[in-house]
């Protein structure tokens, strides 16, 4: 009897431990696989991406009958290369920190080329590891690339450690003037557990995204202010882009672009014509649309005809009442310059180019209502449309040159995705970082960290 109830109660325990194993297992696998954090969950809506789905008990079962080979634990996380290369930076930084962290500046600091200052050897730590010692790699991780080794005095900024300075300022989207002041002081201090706290963010972010992408695509980094097209996994194209403003954020999602639009038409939001043009509308609507190059149309796209402004009452138009569109034909007054991306998606946001090419000198580059503002167009109609023999650079030139809309359907759609990626590292782990401009990260470690 006593033997039975031994063997009955180790059984009870190894069916309760199995339990609790695998529900540990479960909840593991899930937060690996597609995140601890829910993206549908942010309170902004800004993220419109769907969560990876998996069938945990299959992959257990998979598991089980692999015993033999290595701990699959592999087998949840993201296949992004970039997801690797985080893993890198974040034991790089651990690391570091393990080894001490990097000094924090003085407040008020400013250093020039040249100049000497007590400051120097805590610059020198921060960026190479050490006073006049050659690098670590947990100093590459704190954002110092290899330069030449040449000992200076202690205080001394010298040419070696301004090489430093600008590629730390590369590294994080800054002007590469080696000058310490502002901005760059306060990225230097930036503690490094918070940088570990923003790579492990970004981390998470590849697991809300698919698993792995198509071979063919293209990737907006609303921070980084950049584009990029992949071809065959590799990258092919990249420019600077311009993205919403705080207030308009560009949203995070994906979708497939179906065609290019050469001379668009700009539609009027009618938020503008309520608050900008109804008084010079309602005193001369003949003038003021030949003065601003706009037309008013009925109907949408081909279809749409031209009437006269002066049969609309502008003065008391409301959204619910005004059944056209007003709209500024193609040309160098257009809001949407000369090419736009169409990638059909209930956010309406699409890439288009831009008259204000000004802009794109600057280092933030958060100005427009949401889209996406592309710094070279032609260039990138061109790439998009290499497959079709109709199209190449000259005759995409040639037809905007005859401003009249022209619609042109890709031979096949090409997957994007607007991300929102805050930290990202090279091959060996070397990290890059950029300002959270919306708060995503803000937001996000909040619920991860908290």
């Amino acid at each position: 009897k006593g033997v039975g109830q031994d063997t009955a109660r180790r059984n009870r325990l190894e069916r309760q431990a199995d339990v609790a194993l695998s529900g540990t297992y479960f909840a593991w696998a899930s937060d690996y696989y597609r995140g601890v954090a829910n993206p549908r969950d942010r309170k902004n809506d800004a993220w419109k991406v769907k969560r990876n789905k998996i069938k945990l008990d299959r992959a257990l079962l998979t598991i089980l009958k692999e015993r033999e080979s290595t701990y699959p634990y592999y087998d949840f996380a993201p296949l992004h290369p970039e997801y690797t290369n985080l893993k890198k930076a974040l034991a790089l930084l651990r690391a570091r920190q393990e080894a001490g962290g990097w000094p924090a500046l003085p407040a008020g600091t400013t250093l020039k080329p040249g100049a000497s200052s007590p400051a120097v050897p805590l610059l020198r730590r921060r960026l190479l590891g050490g006073e006049n010692t050659g690098q670590t790699p947990a100093a590459v991780a704190a954002g110092a690339t290899p330069v030449t080794n040449i000992v200076a005095p202690a205080e001394q900024y010298d040419a070696r450690l301004v090489e430093a300075v600008k590629n730390f300022q590369r590294d994080l989207g800054l002007p590469p003037t080696g000058i310490v002041s502002g901005t760059t002081l306060a990225e230097l201090n930036v503690p490094i557990q918070a940088r570990i706290e923003q790579v492990v963010l970004n981390m998470e972010r590849w697991r809300w995204l698919p698993k792995k992408f198509e071979p063919d695509y293209l990737l907006v980094n609303i921070p980084e202010y950049r584009l990029r097209v992949y071809e065959q996994g590799k990258q092919a194209l990249t420019m600077r882009v311009i993205v919403g403003k705080t207030l308009t954020a560009t949203p995070i999602f994906s979708d497939k672009m179906e065609y290019v639009v050469l001379s668009p038409y700009w539609n009027v939001p009618f938020s503008i014509i309520d608050k900008e043009l109804r008084p010079k509308l309602t005193a001369n609507p003949r003038g003021t649309l030949d003065r601003l190059d706009m037309e008013v149309v009925k109907g949408y796209g081909r279809k749409a005809t031209v009437i006269d402004p002066t049969t609309v009452d502008w003065a008391n138009v409301t959204p619910q009442t005004f059944k056209y569109t007003l709209r500024r034909r193609p040309g160098p007054k257009n809001d949407l310059g000369e090419v736009k991306f169409i990638f059909p998606n209930s956010n309406d946001i699409y890439l288009h180019d831009t008259p204000h090419n000004e802009l794109f000198s600057q280092t933030k580059r958060n100005f427009s209502h949401g889209c996406v503002r592309v710094e070279e167009p032609v260039k990138l109609a061109t790439y998009l449309l290499r497959n079709d023999p109709r199209w190449d650079q000259i005759s995409i030139q040639d037809t905007i040159a005859e401003r009249k809309e022209k619609y042109v359907t890709l031979k096949e759609k090409l997957p994007v995705y607007l991300v929102y990626l805050t930290a990202w590292a090279d091959a060996d782990g070397h990290p890059h970082f950029r300002d959270d401009i919306y708060g995503h990260d803000k937001a996000l470690a909040k619920e991860y960290f908290e």
